[in-house]
């Protein structure tokens, strides 16, 4: 990554909500190390009221984690009745496999969708990092 690309990511906040301590911890490392601030939550229903701080730029999140969803998370930071809007993009990261319906569906609210097992931490770094 050049200066440049570096200077546009020091700026960001990330909210990786991922119940997966290992995997969290590989994210927040590799996002850091492309000087990201990084934020990890395991628990949805505290991810989701930390998310409405609207302190994030990007939010990785995972569809299983406990006390809610990452559908429902979804779904209720991408409703547009909430004002303010939320202006974090957010990234569905999992291994879940979805139907080609369901997945669409997720497609539609969400800013992104990684499937964990494809991508390295490093890659998902990298993929975050063109991002605007």
């Amino acid at each position: 990554m050049d200066t440049q690309d570096q200077d546009k990511t020091q700026s960001k906040n990330i909210l990786c909500i991922e119940d997966e301590h290992f995997i969290s911890e590989l994210y927040a490392r590799a996002l850091t190390k492309y000087g990201y601030k990084v934020t990890a939550i395991a628990d949805g229903k505290e991810a989701l009221k930390v998310a409405k701080t609207n302190d994030f730029d990007i939010i990785l999140l995972d569809l299983m984690v406990p006390n809610l969803t990452g559908i429902e998370i979804l779904k209720a930071l991408k409703d547009p009745d909430v004002k303010p809007p939320i202006k974090a993009k957010v990234i569905i990261i999992t291994n879940l496999e979805q139907s080609d319906e369901v997945r669409a569906a997720i497609e539609k609210q969400a800013d992104g969708y990684l499937v964990k097992a494809n991508l390295t931490p490093h890659e998902v770094a990298e993929y975050v990092s063109k991002i605007d």
